[in-house]
């Protein structure tokens, strides 16, 4: 027994701390992840101001790391990070109840590409919950947004947070491999649950706007003005909406006005209810013939449930608007000004003078104009909303119900003698019904109604 040793099995293990993997196909992406990660940590022990100054709007974060062995099959060795204007965007994010710790679970996931953009040049992502977009923008653009931020924020907080212009919600330069390289992030004016069955660019000019026969090869192509145009496509918003639609877009061109911006557009996505009903219900008929044999188990094919896709209640987020319930179609919008960082500056007034020399009686509708002009035609896309009716209901009883359906240009114009006529007039018909349906055409003669 002296000779030999007993072994003993330890009972416990040693167990390390599980550390968050930042795994993407690009290591850009991979840094991008680990700067999200790394720069809302920093904040959590920030004291946040009560009001932000000057200094506020000039301030940025910035990590080095060397040498870094974790994770050193998809992180690179050497890598930098910067974040811009750290407490100013995380005003924004505060302003519009997007939480630090939401925003970090959503863009420390790979985020899914969007080859979307005709310019090679510009790389665009949006985030694994779809709720964010990631946009890969110049070094100018970046002095644009520095030039535009602090009245930026202060229209922001002025409006409420009321505007169709683009949600900042965070800016970062990544250098790797000695490549700098600057991402925006911004809201995502689509639903992350609803899907888009059409998307349109409005710009207001009709020079060289319509997508090429390429881009309409994509399942759902980004159409543009001409587009929009010979496809009769309106936007049907009720009376109420569609004033507020035209407030919140007149007080934003003349926000870009003021800061001398051009070549925006109003980017629409329509989603058709029936249709997405009618796809739904496919989806649900292959599902069962899938799972018939298998009991108390859910499928998932990565597709929307029914409710994140048809539930009318789920489109309570920015950007959104629903067709007008006298309207013939069942479709929710989403509507909101994007590419808003163009100024008009030497390059654009040359490229102004070029383009009307080429287009020549179509200079009007090119889109390298002057921001007071290009303002004028965006607000010429409120053209594209279809005219909104307005219903007055005249007169009721358990027999009959008689609703007075007005286009919108005329309802200031009918006065309240208009209406005593009608009800009066209302009253005579319910003592010839019959139980027949009514279907009658009103007029006015000599300021009097009669039935034509």
């Amino acid at each position: 027994m002296d000779g030999h040793k007993i072994k003993t099995k330890s009972k416990f293990k040693v167990r390390r701390q599980k550390q968050k993997l930042f795994r993407a196909n690009d290591p850009l992406l991979s840094v991008l992840m680990w700067g999200v990660n790394f720069t809302i940590h920093e904040l959590e022990n920030v004291n946040i101001p009560v009001m932000l100054l000057p200094e506020h709007f000039k301030a940025y974060v910035k990590i080095r790391i060397n040498n870094q062995n974790f994770n050193k099959e998809v992180m690179p060795s050497h890598f930098k990070v910067k974040e811009y204007c750290p407490l100013v965007f995380r005003a924004f994010r505060e302003y519009w109840k997007v939480h630090d710790s939401s925003f970090r679970d959503s863009l420390t996931e790979p985020p899914i590409p969007l080859n979307e953009s005709a310019k090679s040049n510009i790389n665009y992502y949006q985030s694994c919950d779809r709720r964010f977009i990631l946009k890969s923008i110049s070094k100018e653009d970046v002095e644009q947004i520095h030039n535009i931020l602090p009245e930026y924020h202060r229209y922001i907080v002025e409006s409420q947070g009321d505007t169709l212009l683009p949600h900042y919600y965070a800016m970062y330069r990544l250098t790797v491999d000695d490549k700098e390289n600057y991402i925006l992030v911004m809201r995502n004016i689509f639903s992350s649950r609803l899907k888009i069955h059409f998307k349109y660019d409005v710009k207001g000019s009709t020079v060289d706007r319509s997508a090429s026969d390429k881009e309409k090869l994509n399942p759902c192509p980004t159409l543009k003005d001409n587009d929009f145009l010979e496809n009769k496509c309106t936007i049907d918003l009720g009376l109420d909406q569609k004033r507020a639609f035209m407030k919140r877009l007149e007080r934003d061109v003349q926000f870009l006005v003021d800061q001398h911006k051009m070549d925006y557009s109003l980017l629409i996505g329509i989603h058709d209810l029936d249709q997405g009903g009618m796809e739904r219900e496919k989806r649900a008929s292959v599902t069962d013939m899938n799972t018939s044999d298998l009991s108390g188990n859910d499928s998932s094919d990565g597709s929307e449930s029914p409710t994140q896709m048809g539930d009318d209640n789920s489109f309570d987020e920015p950007f959104r608007m629903r067709s007008s319930e006298l309207s013939t179609r069942r479709e929710l919008y989403s509507l909101g000004i994007i590419d808003i960082l163009t100024n008009y500056g030497m390059k654009k007034k040359s490229a102004h003078v070029a383009k009307t020399k080429l287009s020549g009686s179509d200079a009007d509708g090119i889109s390298t104009v002057r921001p007071e002009i290009y303002a004028r035609r965006e607000v010429l896309v409120s053209g594209l909303v279809a005219p909104a009716y307005y219903e007055i209901l005249i007169h009721r009883n358990e027999h009959v119900e008689i609703r007075l359906k007005i286009i919108e240009k005329k309802v200031d114009a009918l006065s309240d003698e208009y209406i005593v006529e009608l009800a009066k007039l209302a009253k005579q018909v319910e003592k010839n019904y019959n139980n027949q349906p009514l279907d009658l055409e009103w007029g006015f003669t000599n300021g009097k109604l009669h039935i034509l």
